[in-house]
Protein backbone atom coordinates (compact mmCIF):
# COMPACT_ATOMS: atom_id res chain seq x y z
CA UNK A 1 0.00 0.00 0.00
CA UNK A 2 1.16 3.59 -0.67
CA UNK A 3 2.59 5.77 2.52
CA UNK A 4 0.26 8.51 1.44
CA UNK A 5 -3.05 6.55 1.29
CA UNK A 6 -5.35 8.05 3.44
CA UNK A 7 -7.93 6.49 5.57
CA UNK A 8 -11.15 8.45 7.79
CA UNK A 9 -11.20 6.55 10.70
CA UNK A 10 -14.44 7.34 12.82
CA UNK A 11 -15.06 6.39 16.79
CA UNK A 12 -17.28 7.64 19.18
CA UNK A 13 -17.79 8.55 22.79
CA UNK A 14 -20.65 8.77 24.38
CA UNK A 15 -22.20 11.35 27.48
CA UNK A 16 -25.70 11.61 28.24
CA UNK A 17 -28.09 11.82 25.45
CA UNK A 18 -25.27 12.66 22.91
CA UNK A 19 -22.37 10.42 21.44
CA UNK A 20 -19.37 12.58 19.99
CA UNK A 21 -18.11 10.86 16.86
CA UNK A 22 -14.74 12.15 15.77
CA UNK A 23 -13.33 11.46 12.29
CA UNK A 24 -9.39 11.35 12.09
CA UNK A 25 -8.05 11.26 8.38
CA UNK A 26 -4.54 8.96 8.35
CA UNK A 27 -2.27 8.23 6.02
CA UNK A 28 -0.87 4.93 5.64
CA UNK A 29 2.29 6.34 7.03
CA UNK A 30 0.83 7.36 9.90
CA UNK A 31 0.49 11.16 9.07
CA UNK A 32 -2.64 12.87 10.48
CA UNK A 33 -4.30 14.60 7.79
CA UNK A 34 -7.26 16.12 8.96
CA UNK A 35 -10.53 15.92 11.56
CA UNK A 36 -14.19 15.89 11.23
CA UNK A 37 -16.77 16.20 14.19
CA UNK A 38 -20.24 15.16 14.20
CA UNK A 39 -22.88 13.89 17.23
CA UNK A 40 -25.77 11.18 17.12
CA UNK A 41 -27.92 10.14 19.65
CA UNK A 42 -27.61 7.77 22.45
CA UNK A 43 -30.27 4.38 21.83
CA UNK A 44 -31.16 6.96 18.74
CA UNK A 45 -31.47 5.57 14.83
CA UNK A 46 -29.07 8.36 13.47
CA UNK A 47 -25.25 7.52 13.77
CA UNK A 48 -25.25 6.16 10.20
CA UNK A 49 -26.32 9.49 8.99
CA UNK A 50 -24.20 11.20 11.01
CA UNK A 51 -21.38 9.73 9.61
CA UNK A 52 -22.49 10.06 5.86
CA UNK A 53 -22.98 13.72 6.95
CA UNK A 54 -19.30 13.92 8.26
CA UNK A 55 -18.16 12.73 4.83
CA UNK A 56 -19.71 15.22 3.04
CA UNK A 57 -18.45 17.97 5.02
CA UNK A 58 -15.09 16.78 5.04
CA UNK A 59 -15.19 16.94 1.36
CA UNK A 60 -12.12 14.93 0.61
CA UNK A 61 -11.64 13.28 -2.67
CA UNK A 62 -8.40 11.57 -1.30
CA UNK A 63 -9.73 9.14 0.80
CA UNK A 64 -9.13 5.63 0.14
CA UNK A 65 -11.42 3.65 3.49
CA UNK A 66 -13.72 4.19 5.82
CA UNK A 67 -12.92 2.65 8.88
CA UNK A 68 -15.69 2.34 11.54
CA UNK A 69 -14.99 1.44 15.49
CA UNK A 70 -17.58 -1.40 15.65
CA UNK A 71 -20.88 -0.86 14.56
CA UNK A 72 -22.77 -0.29 17.58
CA UNK A 73 -21.70 3.34 18.83
CA UNK A 74 -24.01 5.42 21.33
CA UNK A 75 -26.02 2.33 22.53
CA UNK A 76 -27.26 0.45 19.31
CA UNK A 77 -27.40 3.36 17.11
CA UNK A 78 -26.40 1.30 14.44
CA UNK A 79 -24.16 2.09 12.02
CA UNK A 80 -25.27 0.67 8.24
CA UNK A 81 -21.80 -0.53 6.43
CA UNK A 82 -23.94 -1.14 2.95
CA UNK A 83 -25.42 2.34 3.24
CA UNK A 84 -21.83 4.26 4.33
CA UNK A 85 -20.44 2.50 1.62
CA UNK A 86 -23.39 3.07 -0.96
CA UNK A 87 -22.78 6.69 -0.01
CA UNK A 88 -19.17 7.22 0.20
CA UNK A 89 -18.28 4.91 -2.85
CA UNK A 90 -15.56 3.89 -0.38
CA UNK A 91 -14.90 0.51 0.80
CA UNK A 92 -15.89 0.64 4.53
CA UNK A 93 -14.31 -1.62 7.53
CA UNK A 94 -15.53 -1.91 11.01
CA UNK A 95 -13.49 -3.05 13.31
CA UNK A 96 -14.19 -4.23 16.67
CA UNK A 97 -11.50 -5.28 19.56
CA UNK A 98 -13.35 -7.69 21.64
CA UNK A 99 -15.13 -11.35 21.32
CA UNK A 100 -18.64 -11.55 21.43
CA UNK A 101 -21.73 -13.35 21.35
CA UNK A 102 -23.27 -11.24 18.71
CA UNK A 103 -25.35 -8.26 19.68
CA UNK A 104 -29.09 -9.56 18.85
CA UNK A 105 -29.81 -10.59 22.56
CA UNK A 106 -29.10 -7.25 23.97
CA UNK A 107 -30.60 -5.79 21.48
CA UNK A 108 -34.13 -7.60 22.31
CA UNK A 109 -33.09 -6.77 26.22
CA UNK A 110 -32.65 -3.14 25.46
CA UNK A 111 -35.48 -1.94 24.08
CA UNK A 112 -39.17 -2.16 25.45
CA UNK A 113 -40.70 -1.43 21.23
CA UNK A 114 -41.35 -4.58 19.51
CA UNK A 115 -41.25 -2.19 16.17
CA UNK A 116 -37.56 -0.56 17.35
CA UNK A 117 -36.29 -4.45 18.10
CA UNK A 118 -37.22 -5.41 14.90
CA UNK A 119 -35.98 -2.27 12.68
CA UNK A 120 -32.59 -2.80 15.04
CA UNK A 121 -32.24 -6.31 14.58
CA UNK A 122 -33.14 -6.31 10.41
CA UNK A 123 -30.24 -3.23 10.80
CA UNK A 124 -27.76 -5.72 12.24
CA UNK A 125 -28.54 -8.67 10.83
CA UNK A 126 -28.19 -6.89 7.64
CA UNK A 127 -24.21 -6.22 8.04
CA UNK A 128 -21.59 -8.77 7.38
CA UNK A 129 -20.26 -11.49 9.37
CA UNK A 130 -17.25 -10.29 11.35
CA UNK A 131 -14.31 -12.37 10.58
CA UNK A 132 -11.53 -12.81 13.18
CA UNK A 133 -7.83 -11.25 12.17
CA UNK A 134 -4.39 -11.56 13.81
CA UNK A 135 -2.66 -8.38 13.59
CA UNK A 136 0.17 -7.44 15.22
CA UNK A 137 0.15 -9.92 18.42
CA UNK A 138 -3.62 -9.07 18.59
CA UNK A 139 -6.43 -10.29 17.39
CA UNK A 140 -9.59 -7.86 16.12
CA UNK A 141 -12.78 -8.25 14.27
CA UNK A 142 -13.28 -7.12 11.16
CA UNK A 143 -16.36 -6.17 9.07
CA UNK A 144 -16.27 -4.76 5.51
CA UNK A 145 -18.22 -3.95 2.10
CA UNK A 146 -16.62 -2.87 -0.96
CA UNK A 147 -13.61 -5.38 -0.44
CA UNK A 148 -13.03 -9.23 -0.15
CA UNK A 149 -12.35 -10.55 3.67
CA UNK A 150 -8.90 -10.76 2.26
CA UNK A 151 -8.11 -7.60 0.71
CA UNK A 152 -9.93 -6.17 4.25
CA UNK A 153 -7.84 -8.16 6.35
CA UNK A 154 -4.85 -6.42 4.66
CA UNK A 155 -5.74 -3.07 4.69
CA UNK A 156 -6.61 -3.69 8.32
CA UNK A 157 -3.03 -4.50 8.93
CA UNK A 158 -1.28 -1.98 6.63
CA UNK A 159 -3.04 0.99 9.10
CA UNK A 160 -1.90 -0.86 11.97
CA UNK A 161 1.69 -0.54 12.48
CA UNK A 162 1.84 -1.93 15.85
CA UNK A 163 -0.79 -3.36 18.49
CA UNK A 164 -4.15 -4.11 17.29
CA UNK A 165 -6.49 -1.06 16.82
CA UNK A 166 -5.82 0.66 13.41
CA UNK A 167 -4.00 3.85 13.13
CA UNK A 168 -7.26 6.06 11.88
CA UNK A 169 -9.40 4.58 14.43
CA UNK A 170 -6.65 5.11 17.23
CA UNK A 171 -6.36 8.65 16.57
CA UNK A 172 -10.41 8.93 15.97
CA UNK A 173 -10.99 7.42 19.70
CA UNK A 174 -8.39 10.01 21.16
CA UNK A 175 -10.41 13.08 19.57
CA UNK A 176 -13.78 12.00 20.62
CA UNK A 177 -12.56 11.56 24.02
CA UNK A 178 -11.37 14.85 24.29
CA UNK A 179 -13.94 16.26 22.59
CA UNK A 180 -16.63 14.72 24.52
CA UNK A 181 -14.51 15.68 27.91
CA UNK A 182 -13.84 19.25 26.67
CA UNK A 183 -17.94 19.47 26.53
CA UNK A 184 -18.33 18.14 29.41
CA UNK A 185 -17.02 20.76 30.83
CA UNK A 186 -18.57 23.74 29.99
Amino acid sequence: MKPGRRALGIAASDRDQRSHLAGAVVRADRAVDGFVFGTCTVGGSDATAAVCDMFDRLDREDLGYIFLSGIAPAWFNLLDLHAIHDHTGLPTLSVSFETSPGLADAIRDAFDSDAVVEDRLATYHAQPDRRELSVNDDTVFVRSVGLDPDEAGGVVRAYTPTGGRPEPLRVARLAARAGAAERAER
